[in-house]
């Protein structure tokens, strides 16, 4: 991987002004949203205080530097994300609907990024290693029930940590549009493809 300057600068904070917990939510979701469109490496916060109607002091209110606000973006994200599927899930007592509605959210999920955030993310060593602690997380939740499964006998007896490991591949596959080029999909499609597949190899068949 060749990583980029890193434009998102550690410089001291000249300012910053205190900034509540519900003003601080209400900038990180609309920081958000502009992140996840455009990414951030050409995102100065000169702009970005003008885009979101506030002062500089203020976004240094929220994060001292660029760099801290990019990481809180980033696993801002990735929180909300974890959060909202894991709800889901979590309503699933079935394991191979366990799997299918996980994927089927991390694609949604992933689905709200643009390709510019992705290569941003992985290029800046700070956010990048927030998205690996995320991708490994996911690998260990896909692990986890499969493991369920298998217990339960839903599922034939396999290498989860093989299986968990093939889920983050294709993650990364979706989100860099290796997986989506080629095939047209969408990544809530890859996602719903991916988990099928990943079903029909651990079904478990009853001996003949």
């Amino acid at each position: 991987m060749t990583q980029q300057t890193e434009k998102p600068q550690h410089q001291p904070a000249a300012g910053r002004r205190k900034v509540d917990r519900q003003r601080r939510s209400d900038l990180m979701n609309q920081i958000e949203e502009i992140v996840l469109r455009e990414g951030f490496m050409e995102l100065n916060m000169d702009e970005l205080a003008s885009r979101l109607h506030c002062s500089k002091s203020t976004l240094y209110g929220v994060a001292g530097t660029k760099r801290d606000l990019v990481v809180a973006t980033v696993k801002h994200f990735f929180e909300n994300a974890t959060r909202r599927i894991e709800e889901a899930t979590a309503a699933e007592a079935d394991c191979r609907r366990k799997v299918k509605v996980y994927l089927r959210g991390v694609g949604r999920e992933m689905g709200r990024n643009s390709q510019q955030f992705y290569l941003d993310m992985v290029a800046y060593p700070p956010a990048a290693k927030v998205y690996a602690v995320n991708s490994a997380a996911a690998a260990r939740r896909v692990r986890e029930i499969i493991d369920q499964g298998v217990v339960s006998g839903q599922f034939r007896a396999v290498d989860a940590a093989f299986a968990s490991e093939l889920v983050v591949l294709a993650i990364d596959g979706v989100q860099s549009g290796r997986l989506l080029g080629p095939t047209g999909l969408t990544a809530g499609e890859a996602f719903a493809e991916i988990a099928d597949i990943l079903l029909d190899g651990l079904q478990y068949q009853s001996p003949r």
